[in-house]
């Protein structure tokens, strides 16, 4: 016969085991935090994925999103009973790159630290003339860069050119 206490025991057991899935579904649609940095030669992107291991991570750029996935798997310790799982988790982050980055893909790296921050690092690609298609040197991307802007600057004058005949058209 049950008495009062193990009907008071077996709630308090399944509340908590639906609290603790509860929480463990929440923590996996939360994203990895990231942040995006950028140098002169390459982007990094830097996740915090806390207790993760190299097995458990995979890294995948496409079309200018680097996508990460993160699913921890924690081993049961003998004599003890899982009550609830929370932390064995899959936990997705992902960041895209400005539209203009030109990067190279396949010499990207992805470093998982002890503090578990994951650094993934998409090197820049070699500037190329659109001419030519061939690596430019320094000093020709700045020229690149001036006409490009130059460029820029002669569409936007000619627009406002075509806004100023259209409106003196109408008076």
């Amino acid at each position: 016969m049950n008495t009062l206490r193990d009907i008071g025991e077996s709630l308090g057991n399944t509340v908590l085991e639906n609290v603790g899935r509860a929480m463990g579904r929440a923590q996996e649609r939360t994203p990895l935090p990231v942040d995006l940095l950028e140098s002169d030669d390459a982007y990094l992107a830097v996740f915090d994925a806390p207790g993760a291991r190299p097995s458990d991570v995979q890294v995948q750029f496409d079309a200018g999103l680097v996508e990460v996935r993160v699913d921890r798997f924690r081993g049961f310790h003998e004599g003890f009973e899982m009550r609830y799982p929370g932390r064995g988790l899959a936990l997705d982050g992902h960041v895209e790159l400005p539209a203009e980055a030109r990067v190279d893909a396949d010499a990207a790296t992805a470093t998982l630290r002890e503090s578990g921050t994951l650094e993934v690092r998409v090197p820049k690609a070699e500037p190329v003339d659109p001419d030519t298609d061939e690596a430019l040197e320094a000093d020709e991307v700045d020229e690149v860069r001036d006409e490009a802007d130059a460029d820029e600057l002669d569409a936007e004058a000619r627009d406002a050119t075509d806004e100023s005949d259209a409106t003196d058209g109408e008076q």
